[in-house]
């Protein structure tokens, strides 16, 4: 098709935002579909999707179903008429009777390079796993997770200190950006579909809350993976005083160790550092409940009990028993 499409735009959180913005100002986006309100906040009041805020702003109609499993549940969909869904991170998995609603399909912007971190979580697990580049792919969806044909990528770097938090609003930027330039030649059939190679697929699974828990027996290079890969959900955490701490910001030191206890809080050269398995973890920026994230160093000035005192230590003694054989 050429001119501006009739679009059904489906998206929750903040990495959808810029999307529908792009949307809003290059095609006619007839409707948007969201998570319904959440409660937040102390009074547990209901909160709107980023995108719900951002949609009502502009006037578009909005459709919060509990579920989309149910046929009938798409009934506002169809009364829309559009000619392609897009979606980008809606947070509920799309049946065919969805997916294949419109004349032309539907199309994900994912953000990974496919079919590497297919799944939900696929930001966190790049940085997880190391990788030096990541992207943003715009896919045409089918029943499968991520498996669908693949219109475009582009990549960019995993900077070295890159959290969760900067790599996702660099990748939301992107993938606006691609819809701004690709979309028209997509709906054009300018660009045609590639398939994925099954074979060289990953999965990012969703991240849980426990997932940020330190281990202080893994590799400094892993550790400090982990805390950027928590920042800012579900956050890396460790225990102190029976506190659960929060490790906000590190980096691996150069410095010399005293000596192999993982876990123990040490003076190093360069400032505050926690031993790990094979090394040692500078602790840059720490938190306790209630209390504002501090510099370690400013922190150890008000409880200098902080050295000297291994962190986790009851974490690791029951992940020990958890993975000891049976008798």
């Amino acid at each position: 098709m050429t001119g501006v499409a009739r679009i059904v735009f489906m998206g929750t959180p903040e990495f959808a935002v810029p999307c529908l913005h792009t949307l809003i100002e290059t095609q006619q986006v007839v409707g948007v579909v969201t998570q319904p309100d959440k409660p937040a906040g102390r009074g547990n009041k209901l909160r709107p999707s980023p995108v719900k805020v951002v949609a009502e702003a502009a006037g578009i109609p909005v459709y919060q179903p509990r579920s989309l499993k149910k046929e009938e549940a798409t009934a506002p969909l169809r009364e829309w008429q559009p000619d392609i869904i897009v979606v980008a991170a809606f947070g509920q998995i799309l049946r065919p009777h969805v997916l294949y609603l419109p004349p032309l399909g539907s199309l994900n912007v994912h953000a990974s390079l496919l079919p590497r971190w297919r799944g939900a979580s696929p930001i966190q697990h790049a940085i997880l796993a190391g990788d030096a580049t990541t992207g943003v792919t715009l896919m045409r969806m089918d029943e499968g997770l991520d498996t669908g044909d693949m219109f475009v990528q582009e990549s960019i770097a995993i900077e070295p200190r890159e959290t969760t938090a900067t790599l996702h609003d660099k990748l939301s930027l992107l993938g606006a950006d691609m819809l701004r330039r690709h979309l028209g030649d997509i709906l054009a059939r300018r660009i045609l579909p590639t398939q994925q190679d099954d074979a060289t697929s990953t999965y990012a699974p969703m991240i849980r809350k426990e997932a940020g828990q330190i281990d202080w027996r893994r590799t400094t290079v892993a550790l400090d993976r982990l805390v950027r890969a928590m920042t800012p959900w579900p956050g890396a955490t460790t225990h102190w005083q029976g506190e659960t701490l929060k490790v906000l910001k590190t980096r691996p030191t150069t410095g010399a160790l005293p000596i192999d206890r993982p876990g123990l809080v040490v003076h190093v050269s360069e400032g505050v550092a926690v031993l790990s398995g094979d090394g040692g973890l500078l602790l840059e920026e720490i938190q306790l409940p209630g209390k504002r994230a501090m510099p370690t160093v400013d922190f150890v000035r008000g409880r200098p009990d902080f050295i000297g005192s291994v962190l986790g230590e009851d974490d690791m003694m029951a992940n020990s028993r958890d993975i000891a054989p049976s008798a």
